[in-house]
């Protein structure tokens, strides 16, 4: 599906406020949870899903190999799983993946070990530009190929094995390469073994850890992951919280604009996806997390959130891995704060939708603030007033979710003029961004590019 572009337009600065929201729903257990119902026995279950062009993508997907997928209504679906090696397509199926890395990758996994499928993939033009290396690395150790050979970046043909073999593997900081490894170990012979020193977040375990014939988790350093290939995963029924990544650029709004609160309801607060609102506590930040409870091996409760005079941000590697969809909007936090932020290990950000380091000192640049970008780290020199004499921020159309919204927060925190192209590239994770925006009081223009 095509989005209508437009050009967002934010004039003046957002008046404080109280209010209670809800964010959108969490696209990586979204997603997720289509992929591994798609490979369940039976009828698999999934309430308040993210309708998001990226869980659309994966839909459409999973409906070209052959899947039933039912909509039920108000966000819920049925999943009719024929179990693993289900997967049916024609030759040289075309499969679009939009703009999702986490479709991308996770299906891949899937579909490198499953039987007899012959498939050329692609996405948009911001997904094509990713390097997939290491995806086509790990695939090939399980059989798979991938054409033309040499190549790492989409559009690509792959060729699934007939006699996938589990592996061994030592995780970096990918979530969606480990994710990836594990669904393809599913219908491998053998087991699967992946290694994980530095804990990257674990929705996939979560989902699969009911079927304890399949999975086995040993918490030691490092932690080890056993995929038990060739055993059936039953059936499963999620319902999907709020995404932890969508509240945060709500947050950071709440605790830089005086005389506000926000409290954002049923909210995922798994562990490992909680860095961004951790290093912010460090700082000064009034984060409370409230009626916090366990549903489907997930933790889930509400944030609290007030209006706060924060200390610079100094953000170690360890931050990384649990606040790696945040770093636009903490680089937007640290502009506003007086004083020097700095953040380490972030170098794997200049591969996501777009160079995220590079393309946020541009826009924080125009602004007059200074940042140094050297070996992994980058050092912002915060502000805590900009002058207005800044006519405009420019931000091109980078096809990038995350410094779209970052940018908008800067807006509406500034009250500079800001002009954001392609912002219709947001509904791939977070379609009613606006919508909240406009509760809390914020004005903006949309123009039709």
């Amino acid at each position: 599906m095509s989005l209508k572009k437009f050009s967002l337009v934010i004039k003046q600065p957002i008046k404080d406020y109280q209010k209670k929201i809800n964010v959108d729903s969490d696209k990586s257990i979204s997603i997720r949870s289509f992929l591994i119902g798609s490979i369940s026995e039976g009828v698999s279950s999934v309430k308040n899903v993210l309708e998001s062009e990226d869980v659309f993508s994966t839909i459409n997907c999973l409906r070209k190999l052959n899947v039933k997928i039912l909509y039920i209504g108000n966000k819920n679906y049925k999943i009719y799983g024929k179990g693993l090696g289900s997967y049916k397509a024609k030759k040289n199926l075309k499969l679009y993946f939009g703009n999702s890395g986490t479709l991308a990758r996770l299906i891949l996994g899937i579909i490198s070990t499953t039987p007899n499928l012959k498939i050329k993939v692609f996405g948009d033009k911001s997904l094509n530009k990713r390097n997939m290396k290491k995806l086509v690395d790990l695939m090939s150790k399980f059989g798979a190929e991938f054409f033309p050979k040499n190549k790492f970046f989409f559009p690509l043909r792959v060729s699934s094995t007939n006699y996938p073999i589990g592996i061994s593997y030592k995780t970096d900081t990918s979530a969606q390469l480990k994710s990836a490894v594990i669904l393809a170990g599913l219908n491998s012979y053998g087991n699967t073994e992946v290694f994980e020193k530095l804990r990257s977040r674990d929705h996939t375990e979560n989902m699969l850890k009911k079927n304890k014939s399949v999975i086995n988790i040993s918490e030691n350093n490092p932690r080890k992951i056993k995929v038990l290939g060739k055993n059936n995963l039953d059936k499963i029924s999620i319902n999907v919280p709020g995404d932890p990544s969508s509240a945060a650029f709500f947050t950071a709004l709440t605790l830089l604009k005086k005389n506000s609160n926000l409290t954002i309801k049923n909210v995922g607060l798994n562990p490992t996806r909680i860095g961004f609102y951790s290093l912010l506590k460090k700082s000064g930040a009034k984060i409370k997390f409230s009626n916090r409870r366990t549903i489907n091996h997930e933790c889930v409760g509400d944030i609290i959130v007030k209006s706060s005079n924060l200390k610079p941000l100094n953000a170690s590697k360890k931050y990384y891995l649990s606040a790696t969809d945040e770093f636009p909007i903490l680089f937007v936090i640290s502009a506003l704060i007086k004083g020097k932020s700095s953040f380490a290990g972030i170098t794997d950000l200049k591969n996501k939708e777009s160079d995220r380091i590079k393309e946020m000192q541009n826009i924080l640049n125009q602004i007059g603030i200074l940042s140094k970008f050297k070996n992994g780290k980058l050092i912002i020199n915060g502000k805590k007033f900009i002058m207005d004499k800044f006519k405009m921020i420019k931000v091109p159309g980078l096809g990038d979710h995350r410094i779209c919204m970052s940018a908008a927060i800067l807006g509406l925190l500034t009250g500079i003029k800001i002009k954001i192209k392609n912002f219709e590239t947001v509904k791939t994770s977070s379609p009613n961004f606006l919508n909240i925006v406009k509760l809390l009081g914020g004005k903006f223009e949309k123009k039709k590019l």
